[in-house]
């Protein structure tokens, strides 16, 4: 399994899907979103070109976007499914191979007015 590391932002955004979680849907719909967040990054960071992973070169160079539908089914049914999850992961790999994650947005957001600052000045690593 690969190795991974939050941004700072995408540490501020996982706490903030959790207390909207919590609070729209009660501990144990936080918890079955959080097992799904911990499980996509999980995946991703096993394989960067698993199904579900998209290059996206246009934001910033080695970026890639994977929404967590993708490994909605990779979560043990004892945690719950979760129907609809509405969050991807923007990430990268750094120089020494390990994931990036930068962002954890809900699919409606764009992108671009999200993206991390780091992204934008780095053309390439």
């Amino acid at each position: 399994m690969g190795s991974y590391r939050l941004s700072p932002l995408a540490e501020q955004d996982l706490e903030a899907i959790l207390a909207w979680s919590h609070e729209h849907f009660g501990e144990q719909g936080r918890l079955r979103y959080e097992a799904l967040l911990v499980r996509a990054i999980l995946d991703v960071a096993a394989d960067i070109r698993r199904p579900g992973c998209q290059s996206r070169p246009e934001l910033a160079a080695g970026a890639l976007v994977y929404h967590l539908l993708n490994s909605r089914d990779h979560v043990p049914r004892a945690q719950g499914r979760v129907r609809k999850p509405r969050h991807f992961l923007l990430a990268r790999l750094t120089a020494d191979g390990c994931l990036e994650i930068g962002r954890v947005l809900h699919d409606s957001m764009d992108l671009t007015q999200h993206l991390p600052e780091e992204y934008r000045s780095q053309t390439d690593h």
